[in-house]
């Protein structure tokens, strides 16, 4: 939802420079193809948006105009040219994550120490074994935990759907003594800030930034990758994948829509490759025909 909000903001600002019209007195003849061309070009050109944003903020603009097609038909010419606009293709790469030794290193890299780092592993842990979003970790209260049998956390993801994701002993054993040493009531924050409010959006990309570069130090293969929240989200979903969990188990697990969003960790994941690679004849051989032994030879080979 804040995504589709500053989506429309920048859209209205950008309608108000181009044609000096007041934002309140913009009308939807006035958001036409051309200027929404415009905007999609100024995303890329000036602000130097990627163009996932640029196609994230044409879904925003999508989802307006199908909702004033319904109420304004007067404006059907030019809500259905908006509507036409296509989303910009892009290369695919395929999903950074850490390994194992790269996931130690990061969670060592807090000062335990003290209440900040003991914070800090505590979010960095949740992150990687649940592999919530940023969104979802920052929003998540001290009554979101459940450490009893069937311990888990609950969130509330995209499109305000519920979801309950199971946590392992480790991360049951911290947050024991987190909630402990937290003392919230049940509405606070489960990762306040210094001031006691939630932790920022930003605050948490810098910090797991920060705990990156810290941890470069004892496993240089940290220096080539950049580790955003989104990474360790990438890092539990092919932990799961390695340990054999079954594609649509991963897709309930991280909350996803579709199935189909969760196909980027089979492609990244070298090991299904190579598995098919061992069934494959080598090249140049001729396929051979199983042929069975002897019967007598097979007799006696039982013995």
């Amino acid at each position: 939802m804040a995504s589709y909000r500053d989506a429309w903001r920048l859209l209205v600002g950008f309608a108000h420079r181009e044609l000096s019209k007041a934002p309140s007195e913009l009308q939807i003849g006035d958001l036409d193809a051309p200027l929404v061309g415009a905007f999609l070009g100024y995303l890329e050109a000036e602000r130097h948006n990627s163009v996932r944003t640029r196609n994230a903020r044409l879904a925003a603009i999508h989802s307006l105009f199908a909702f004033a097609a319904l109420r304004h038909p007067e404006h059907a010419a030019v809500i259905q040219r908006v509507l036409a606009i296509p989303a910009k293709r892009f290369d695919r790469a395929l999903v950074s994550f850490l390994t194992v030794d790269e996931i130690e290193a990061l969670l060592a890299s807090p000062d335990r120490e003290g209440w900040i780092g003991r914070r800090d592993y505590a979010l960095l842990l949740l992150a990687v074994q649940t592999g919530l979003r940023v969104s979802e970790l920052v929003a998540l209260t001290c009554s979101d935990l459940s450490l009893a049998t069937g311990a888990h956390v609950r969130c509330s993801g995209k499109g305000r759907k519920q979801r309950c994701t199971p946590l392992t002993s480790q991360a049951v054993a911290t947050f024991g003594r987190w909630l402990q040493e937290r003392a919230g009531s049940p509405d606070d924050p489960l990762f306040p800030s210094r001031r006691g409010g939630p932790l920022s959006t930003d605050a948490v990309e810098w910090l797991i930034a920060k705990y990156a570069a810290a941890a470069a130090e004892r496993c240089p293969s940290l220096r080539a990758k950049h580790v955003t929240p989104h990474v360790l989200r990438h890092s539990c979903a092919m932990a799961l994948r390695a340990a054999g969990v079954d594609i649509s188990v991963i897709a309930l697990w991280l909350g996803h829509e579709s199935i189909e969003s969760t196909q980027i960790y089979l492609h990244a994941d070298l090991a299904v490759k190579e598995e098919a690679l061992a069934r494959t004849a080598p090249l140049g051989t001729t396929p051979g025909r199983y042929k069975p032994a002897d019967s007598l030879l097979a007799f006696l080979e039982s013995l």
